[in-house]
């Protein structure tokens, strides 16, 4: 299928049962929960595919053991089966990650192991492993840059790894495969109603300018740190429901870990835990968490966040990385829903579970949540829809749902792994055409077949798209992202029949993209 193929079915389908607007986490697992079922389902995104927070996350799959620290276990138990779920249905891309909490300090081994053994009881039958203490050799074994000094050993735990944007392009994927349609850069700049109450949308292609009136007896709002924009869009005069809350991530070196172990700092200055993550041969560091007033689809991480997580992770490892060492630094909104923050404007304790709320109109809007629930939101936010709407009932059976790309016994030492069941059909590519074998980056394993396919099967449409969420590029190197550049606006001008203009365009647009990645 096309964009095409998907603006032909638009321009000839009179009514949807429902119209996601928003292609993050959220509006993507609601937009497999709905055409599942059986539901004549569109999802318009006015850029890409988790261009947003979900795109930026630390890339972990996981219960929250800082959740079950606060004395949340029913978020705890909730996320714990999700995780399962995960694993379960899309073992190309979730992997179990073991973690270790280092203990400086002789009350950690007992207070973190009694804490994790309630955490693996949580988990059931779908448990990643068994939490256990270790001792200062176990340790040093499993990471040998822990620093040294006063290290009295650790504790081993399991949690859930995956590939956030990967995930999102699976699931549309997978909306496809199930004959919906998610259709990037359409934004909906407008609602269509009757008296009232909300009947459809209005949107406009990003690519052609061509506006659509698009009749829906159900509309759902899943736009994230964006959700107060769309509400607002219905009723001005309505108050925000979102408290945006900006999360940094710095990429550097694997030297620095030199471990296919994660590291988890269970305190750092300001009450949060900071985690340093092996993730396609790099390491990520964070997170932060800044209240913000403004959604921003490109927020930038200050001096201060950049310089906060250098100095926690410096506090824990011999080699003290410096932002001479940063490969690339990314920062994404989480979509809090808005509650009191506490006296110093924290918000740590803001809730993480997810609300759904309705409008005078009609309009159904989803708050909150994070990428381990993106599935019980989606059932929650369609189960809504379809008792409010009068929508034929029909059981979720995303539970049990295969994601787009599921395969067993995945060889995670193929660079094509996390293509799942489709890296046959990247493989087919190369045989037929050798060239496409060359890389665009021997460094980061991407090569020209990779673009190929993002752009016809993965509806890549420019450059950032390739670098930034087909692959992660942009944010595994933020300078070798801007090598490959060049390469990939001229492989994809030719796959989208563009001209040389458009040619260069792209390449300087990315350039001016990459310059936030990259540490002055």
């Amino acid at each position: 299928m096309t964009r095409k193929n998907f603006i032909n079915q638009l321009e000839s389908t009179d009514i949807w049962d429902v119209v996601i607007i928003g292609g993050g986490a959220t509006g993507l697992g609601a937009a497999v929960e709905a055409t599942t079922r059986g539901y004549k389902t569109l999802l318009l995104e006015q850029y890409d595919y988790t261009i947003g927070t979900s795109s930026r996350s630390t890339k972990l799959v996981h219960g929250g053991v800082r959740y079950l620290a606060q004395g949340d276990v029913r978020l705890v138990l909730e996320a714990l089966k999700e995780r399962g779920l995960m694993l379960r249905n899309a073992p190309h891309l979730v992997t179990n990650k073991p973690f270790l909490i280092p203990s400086y300090k002789w009350w950690y081994k007992p207070f973190y192991t009694f804490g994790l053994t309630i955490y693996d009881l949580l988990s059931g039958r779908s448990r990643f492993g068994t939490s256990k203490p270790y001792s200062r050799e176990k340790t040093l074994e499993k990471i040998p840059t822990l620093k040294k000094l006063n290290l009295r050993g650790s504790i081993l735990y399991h949690d859930g790894q995956f590939d956030d944007a990967r995930l999102g392009i699976n699931l549309v994927q997978t909306i496809i495969d199930n004959e919906g349609i998610a259709l990037n850069y359409m934004k909906v700049i407008e609602f269509l109603k009757e008296g009232t109450k909300i009947k459809g949308v209005v949107a406009k292609d990003g690519e052609t300018g061509i506006v659509y009136k698009i009749n829906a007896k159900a509309v759902l709002n899943a736009t994230g740190v964006f959700v107060d924009n769309i509400i607002q869009k219905d009723n001005p005069t309505a108050k925000n429901v979102v408290k945006p809350s900006q999360g940094v991530h710095i990429v550097i070196d694997n030297k620095f870990l030199q471990s296919d172990y994660a590291l988890m700092i269970p305190k750092t200055r300001d009450g949060r835990v900071l985690f340093a993550v092996p993730w396609h041969n790099k390491v990520i560091l964070g997170t932060t968490d800044v209240p913000k007033d403004e959604a921003l689809i490109e927020p930038r991480a200050t001096k201060e966040e950049i310089d906060f997580i250098l100095e926690t992770a410096g506090r824990y490892l011999e080699i003290k990385p410096t932002r001479a060492d940063i490969k690339s630094v990314f920062a994404g909104l989480r979509p809090l829903a808005a509650t009191k923050t506490d006296a110093n404007g924290k918000t740590k304790e803001i809730s993480r579970s997810h609300k759904i709320i309705t409008s005078e109109s009609g309009l159904v809007s989803i708050i909150g949540g994070k990428w381990t629930t993106y599935r019980e939101m989606g059932e929650d936010a369609i189960d809504k829809l379809a008792a409010l709407f009068k929508l034929p009932k029909r059981e979720s059976i995303s539970e049990e749902l295969h994601i787009h790309g599921y395969k067993k016994n995945v060889d995670f030492e193929n660079p094509l792994y996390f293509y799942g069941s489709d890296m046959l059909e990247i493989e087919n590519l190369m045989k037929i055409n050798p060239d496409l074998k060359d890389w665009i980056s021997e460094d980061l394993k991407i090569n020209k077949a990779q673009v190929v396919w993002a752009v016809h099967n993965e509806y890549a449409r420019n450059v950032e798209d390739f670098l930034s969420r087909r692959t992660r590029a942009l944010l595994l190197d933020a300078n070798e992202s801007l090598k490959m550049a060049p390469i990939v606006a001229e492989i994809m001008a030719n796959e989208l029949g563009r001209d040389k203009k458009w040619e260069e365009d792209q390449i300087n647009k990315f350039n001016e993209l990459a310059k936030g990645y990259l540490i002055k």
